[in-house]
Formats: structure tokens, sequence, C-alpha cells
């Protein structure tokens, strides 16, 4: 018997990887069911039409790898026309949705670890996109707060409006009969994704509204199975994140700062924003990323600064192995485009690149956008900790107030709890760079003073905040397990047991 901690933000999702658990499956497949899940539960914030970021430890052997499908433009992309419209990629719409990773992200994870096949963990996942499941707080506040986006797409319509043209209220069974059909067809084989007849009715769909993607950019996305990015502090905990196009630099660069955190936090947001891109597309600073080389970014063009909505899943279980995984939509909803024919909401990762030709993040055919997702890993004596957290480009800070406590807070759920802030601008509705306080934030006079030197404006919630991000966290200590999920979101955490130890 094995018992794996395990944090997720809706329930749904911690009720699959029971479901997976129960008929043998190990800490992967856990994982799998749960973030399979979410892509039913939590549309506006992940889907199978939205990428994957997900860091893996091998328990036995000590070893981390990261696994990024993060999805590229098009082949045949030509910035000139959108330059032509505006100096910023469009928010969403065709041109923002790049070749979906999610579902090749799930196959490499598995790959890596997985005891059962990967049919019997999306089957929780097409039930409950079959038989329906209620709409959460969360997503009835989203369709809210996107409600021009839902009305435009008649795909979005058809799932999140009711008879009368109104919005799904909270409790409201929302069905997914497309979903549950494509789910089901990938569960055969998860290949007709990128290969098959899902490719096929995706490619029709987003050709027929202007994309230029085509069968051969599906056909021709894999998996990166790679090296982390990590770092090892005087404590001897080692921290470890994905490497670019994932912001991950950016939280290593801010871990360890103490009452310097928001100064450190304020030169990452600026290095990323100039410097992070796809090393497959060109050089990418990762030095500068990691605030080690002191470079002045100051006459360096900027990268976009888009919203973000992602979902985390962590996972740890009493042999030291670990999942922390993020999937996400980019904004709520994506694109704005949900495919009928597949019932798929396709991400916008893409309104991440910039129409900069001379930045590292610059629309190119066939490159991978700048990424978000965040997810991290911490080891030390007898400590094994995942966390990731919804919160877009704020991600890195988000996590960064509460890891290092987490290696050893007692109750990690008051921990994850705890009023925090965040920094952004247009990623915050806030038109000028702006530091957001939830009341109750430790030291907030310090760091107003401390935003007041860097130039950013201060505003206050009136409670507990969705842009303070969702963080889910799994450990080990001691030899015992425990997990706990953010109270800001609908989720929960919980401890299950395999039946059968690999």
């Amino acid at each position: 018997m094995a018992t794996i901690a395990i944090a997720a933000p809706h329930p749904a999702a911690i009720e699959a990887a029971r479901q997976v658990t129960a008929d043998g499956g190990g800490l992967i497949d856990a994982a799998l069911a749960a973030a399979a899940a979410l892509t039913v539960a939590y549309p506006h914030q992940c889907s199978i039409g939205g990428d994957l970021v997900a860091l893996v430890r091998d328990g036995a052997h000590g070893t981390v790898r990261a696994v990024l499908s993060a999805g590229a433009a098009a082949a045949a992309t030509d910035p000139a026309p959108l330059r032509a419209a505006g100096d910023r990629m469009p928010p969403g719409g065709p041109h923002t949705v790049t070749v979906p990773g999610v579902v090749a992200g799930w196959a490499e994870l598995a790959r890596l670890g997985a005891r059962l096949p990967l049919a019997r963990s999306l089957a929780p996942a097409i039930a409950l996109a079959d038989a329906g499941v209620p709409v959460s707080e969360g997503l009835a506040r989203a369709i809210h707060h996107r409600l021009d986006v839902v009305r435009a797409d008649p795909g979005l319509s058809a799932l999140l409006l009711d008879k009368a043209g109104e919005p799904l209220s909270v409790g409201t069974t929302l069905l997914q009969p497309a979903l549950a059909a494509t789910l089901e067809e990938l569960s055969d084989d998860w290949r007709h994704f990128y290969t098959g007849p899902t490719s096929r009715r995706l490619v029709a769909g987003l050709r027929e509204r202007g994309s230029l993607l085509d069968a051969a950019d599906f056909a021709g996305h894999r998996a990166e199975n790679t090296a982390p990015l990590s770092t090892t502090t005087g404590n001897g905990v080692t921290w470890w994140a994905a490497p670019p196009p994932s912001q991950g630099a950016s939280l290593l660069a801010v871990l360890g700062r103490g009452s310097d955190r928001l100064v450190a936090a304020r030169q990452a947001e600026l290095s990323r924003d100039a410097l992070l891109g796809d090393p497959r597309s060109g050089g990418v600073d990762l030095d500068g990323l990691l605030l080690r080389a002191g470079r002045d970014i100051t006459a360096l063009p900027s990268g976009p600064r888009p919203a973000g909505d992602t979902v985390a899943v962590t996972a740890v279980d009493d042999e030291g192995n670990a999942v922390a995984l993020i999937q996400s939509v980019f904004q709520s909803f994506g694109s704005g485009i949900a495919d009928p024919a597949t019932g798929v909401v396709l991400h916008s990762r893409g309104s991440a690149f910039s129409l900069d030709p001379a930045h590292p993040g610059a629309l190119r055919p066939g490159a991978r956008p700048p990424h978000t997702l965040c997810p991290a890993l911490a080891t030390a004596p007898g400590r094994v900790v995942a966390l990731g957290c919804q919160g877009g480009r704020a991600q890195a800070w988000i996590l960064s107030q509460v890891a290092e406590e987490l290696l050893d807070a007692p109750d990690p759920k008051a921990l994850l709890a705890r009023p925090r802030w965040v920094i952004g601008s247009r990623d915050l509705n806030r038109p000028h760079p702006t530091l957001l306080l939830e009341p109750g934030t430790p030291d907030a006079d310090h760091l107003t003073t401390v935003a007041d030197r860097l130039g950013l404006e201060v505003a206050r919630t009136a409670g507990p905040h969705d842009e303070a991000g969702h963080v889910q966290t799994a450990r080990l200590r001691a030899g015992k397990t425990d997990a706990a999920s953010d109270p800001r979101a609908d989720g929960t955490a919980a401890i299950l047991v395999s039946r059968v130890r690999r």
C-alpha cells in the first residue's frame, strides 16, 4: 500500500484521482486523472485545447525531469498583417491559437511512470463530461467576467448559456457530450489529437475561422522531456523549475530574497518581459532571467502583458515521487473559441508573442510563445514539496511568498490562506504597474514604501482575490504525506491509498 497526497482546484479532480488509485494506479495516474477531470470541470482555466508544463521526480533515483508540452505557431505564420493592425497581439481569436500541447503532455507523463493505461486515467473525465458536473463558483464568476466573449462565440454560448441565453448559475449541471466523445476517441489513441480524426476536425474548424494552423502543424507537435532549472540554497534545499519558454527562472530569481522580495520580483518581471522566448527559435539570456547578469534591460523591447488562467495539480507519495503539473487556456476561456465539433475550448497562448521582431519572444513561424506556466519542486533531507498555482504572469511571486515556508509549515492550508500581494498591470486590469495587496498582507507598510520607490501604484482588494493565485501543494515530510488547496479556489486536497506498490 502506498499513500499519495494530492491537491487540485476542484473536488472532481480529487475524486477522479481516487478512482484510479483504487484500481491500482500510482502517483502519475492520480495526477493524470485529476488533470483530465479539470479539463471538464474547469473549462475557463484549462482544456485539452491548451498547453501543459510539469515537473516529475523519481523518488528512487532522486532525479527530476521537466515536461514542456507547449505548442508552436503555424509554420505559415506571417506577422506582417498583425503588425499592421497594432503593436500587440490580439488578446483572443484564431490568431492566438497555437498547437495545443496538453494531450501530448499527458502521454509523456504517462511514459514517465504510469501504472495504468492512459485510457483508465481519462475514464473519470469522460464520465464527468457525459453525465455533467455542477457549475462551480469559479466557473460562474468567469462566465460573468467574460460574458461578451461567451456570447460572441457559438460554441461557448451553447456550452455556457441556458436556453434563455443567460449564464449558467452556480450548481447548474454543465453537460459536454461533444467533449466526452472526443475524450473517448483519445482514450483509444491519444495521437488522434495530432494525426487522427480529432485533429482533422480541430484544424477544419480553426481554418474556417481564419487560423493558419494546418494538419502538418498538429502532426509535428512533440512534448519536450528535458532537464529542469535548479538552484541549491545554503540550507541544503534544492529548488527545481521548468526552463524556457517557461518563466521558471523568474521563480528561482526571487526565492530567498526575504524583505527584498518585491524589489527582486519587479526586476524579474522586467527581465522576463524583455528576455523570455523560445530557445528553439533563438538565444535566450538565462543569466539575465535569473538576475545573475546585471544586464541593463531598459533599452530592450518589452513583451506583451496578457492575463492568465491556469490550474495546478500537485502530488507526492511516500516513496518521494512527485508531480507538479500546470495546464492552461491562458485567459478565461482562452481564445474565446469552443470548437462545436469536438467540444474543445482553444487556448490563447499565442497572445503572449511579441510583434517586435527584435524581441526573443517574437511571433515567428513554428515558434513557441513565452510561457507563464511555472510549476516547482523542492527537495531537502527528509522533505519533498510540489507546488504550483493559477496566477498568470504573477505565478513566480505568488509561489515565492509560500514556497520556503512550505518546507516546514505545520499547517500548509493556513499558510496558503494567508493574504498575499501581486504585481502587474494589464494582467491585473490596471493601466499602470501596480502592487495589489490583499487585506492583512504581512509587512504591507514596508511593501507600500518599496512600491513607491519602484514607481508602482498601490491598490488593495476588498478580500481574498483570484489575482493572488490558487496555490496547490503536496508534501512528504519525515515519512508522512500531506497536501493543501488554496481556499481562493474551489478545490480540495486528499490522502489517497494505492493498492499496488510498484
